[in-house]
């Protein structure tokens, strides 16, 4: 549940940060889940790759580096890896000056990222944490097939 509203909050971050025009009204006496994932689907753009803004790529780019450096490791402290990850997706958001159709399919794959990062910082165990990393790992794979600088 603590997890659920985390990522609630997180979105609508990521919604204002963006200076996004779009209005939000969430309606709390709901109790469906919504996904992103539901309404929108990623694309590319014409057949070509989505333009981000330097921050954005820059933040996914450190974010890969991050996990390969983990994996190369000996060290097995999931935890602060996701408070590691958890820093760039701070910083892709907080500096996300994106808009329109990019915007919205950043958004596609942003927010199972940050699904998958609180994921990862509360994993109980080590086979549950890597399932949770190959996750993101595909989805930063996913996001450097549809996005570019």
């Amino acid at each position: 549940m603590k997890i659920k509203y985390l990522l609630l909050l997180m979105f609508a971050l990521a919604i204002v940060a963006c200076n996004d025009s779009k209005k939000v009204k969430l309606n709390t006496s709901e109790t469906k889940e919504i996904s992103l994932l539901d309404t929108l689907q990623l694309k590319l753009n014409q057949g070509n790759k989505w333009l981000v803004n330097p921050e954005t790529q820059g933040g996914v780019e450190k974010m890969n580096t991050i996990i390969k450096a983990f994996k190369a490791g000996n060290n097995k402290d999931y935890n602060a890896l996701g408070k590691k990850l958890a820093k760039q997706t701070s910083y892709i958001i907080k500096n996300c000056n994106m808009v329109g159709e990019p915007h919205d399919q950043l958004h596609v794959v942003l927010v199972p990222m940050l699904d998958e990062i609180s994921t990862l910082k509360e994993a109980e165990n080590n086979t549950e944490a890597e399932a949770v990393l190959t996750r993101l790992e595909d989805l930063i794979k996913d996001y450097f097939v549809h996005f570019k600088l």
